[in-house]
């Protein structure tokens, strides 16, 4: 059993290496220029259509929503690379966890019209993952224990000493390293509050028109700047879209540096502090707008405190869905990192039970929502990520190329075959069987 929970942490707390990748690592191996390759000759694709929004530059426009998953975010990176090179580019943006950050990033890098991959990928290559390991010395001290296969003894002598962190702050890393990052980052992008965030988002493209058989018109500005960052705020159990909801946590939501939505978001129980915002606006109608927007009716409490928005929808999916469009201008492509289901959860012993428990709890809103929508399962892709463990931060340079392949190659399959206008065709005949 010992041996189990080493295991167990080992791959949580195992730092990842700062390895200084070049971007061409990724964008120029040979898989990857294969993959390209095979698209750019092939027939079917030639001027095939992904979506009925478009820009001056022929661009052709999706929203887009991302699975959470630890490092296989490397893989997300893949499947946006492969679009973006077949001329397709993203609308509205969401995602939990990882794909929060993938989201905010995406977001943040530039116009809505121009790729995103290469900026993305230099600031993931450019960090070293074990900074984000920033507890206190019996924190640090605990980590280095299990990561060094120590003795049992020794093992649990450093787990006594952060008994005290778990009490008392609820979790081992405060998570401040993560936050600062995400703000040099957004910064180099003359990004320091959601107010910048927004006037980016709302740059339209040039000549943005949706087609349609009588011609084009122009695309609404309301379908084009939205993101979605999804978070668990267990205070009041409500599960927070920001920056949507940002004006119940603070008096100025236009204020706040998009990086605590994403720190919100990533707070793995246990390895981070919950994210807490104090002082929550109490002022007239607070009552009111909480039981409107959440349902929650106690009022506005003091202080909220988050954890990862994977806990209660690892895949949003469902974030920018309008069931009463019979048939939409843009389809909402989604990815998620890994094929789900496909053999039972091991529950022989209690860590298989644990795990096969939060997992449930992780990804049953998801699953029940394109269960009821089967119209979704033509639009969310699936990467095969292999026999990489999402919560292994020490993968090698050609681990990390593989998984950035394998987003690419899933990315590639899916424009192969998905089908517009069968998709079209989808929704209007669900949509003609909703009670009128």
């Amino acid at each position: 059993m010992v041996d189990q929970v080493r295991s167990f942490l080992s791959l949580t707390f195992t730092p990842r290496i700062n390895y200084e990748m070049e971007i061409t690592e990724f964008t120029e191996n040979p898989k990857l220029q294969n993959i390209l390759y095979d698209l750019r000759n092939d027939e079917s694709l030639k001027g095939k259509r992904y979506s009925d929004v478009e820009d001056a530059e022929g661009h052709q426009y999706v929203d887009f929503v991302m699975e959470g998953g630890g490092v296989w975010g490397i893989a997300l990176a893949g499947y946006v690379h492969v679009m973006e090179e077949m001329g397709i580019r993203f609308l509205q943006l969401g995602g939990a966890s990882a794909g929060a950050i993938n989201t905010l990033f995406m977001a943040a890098a530039g116009p809505i019209d121009e790729p995103k991959t290469p900026w993305i990928l230099k600031k993931i290559s450019e960090k070293n993952l074990a900074e984000l390991i920033d507890g206190d010395s019996d924190a640090v001290d605990f980590i280095e224990t299990v990561m060094e296969k120590s003795s049992v003894l020794k093992l649990l002598t450093k787990a006594v000493q952060v008994v005290d962190n778990l009490k008392h702050d609820m979790g081992l890393n405060p998570g401040d390293n993560f936050t600062e990052w995400v703000k040099e980052c957004l910064a180099e992008q003359g990004i320091t509050d959601t107010a910048d965030l927004k006037e980016l988002r709302s740059k339209l493209p040039e000549g943005l028109v949706q087609k349609t058989s009588e011609g084009t018109v122009p695309y609404p500005k309301e379908n084009v700047e939205t993101i979605c960052i999804i978070s668990a705020e267990v205070t009041t159990e409500t599960k927070v879209e920001f920056p949507k909801m940002a004006d119940l946590y603070w008096e100025y939501p236009d204020a706040v540096n998009p990086a605590e939505f994403v720190r919100a978001s990533m707070s793995i129980p246990v390895f981070f502090h919950p994210y807490t915002v104090k002082d929550i606006p109490n002022g007239e109608g607070t009552w009111e707008k909480w039981k409107e927007c959440t349902g929650y009716i106690g009022g506005a409490p003091s202080e909220a405190k988050f954890v990862d928005g994977g806990m209660v929808s690892n895949f949003p999916i469902d974030i920018f869905h309008n069931f009463r469009t019979p048939r939409p201008a843009a389809p909402t492509f989604g990815v998620k990192l890994e094929i789900d289901r496909n053999k039972p959860n091991n529950t022989d012993n209690i860590f298989g039970l644990l795990g096969a428990m939060l997992n449930t709890a992780r990804h049953i809103h998801d699953y029940q929502f394109i269960l009821k929508h089967p119209d979704f399962e033509q639009l969310v892709a699936y990467i095969d990520t292999g026999d990489h463990n999402w919560l292994n931060f020490n993968l090698s340079d050609e681990d990390q190329v593989d998984l950035f392949n394998r987003g690419a190659k899933a990315g590639a399959d899916f424009l192969k075959k998905f089908n517009w206008e069968g998709y079209k065709d989808t929704r209007e005949e669900l949509f003609n069987k909703l009670p009128k």
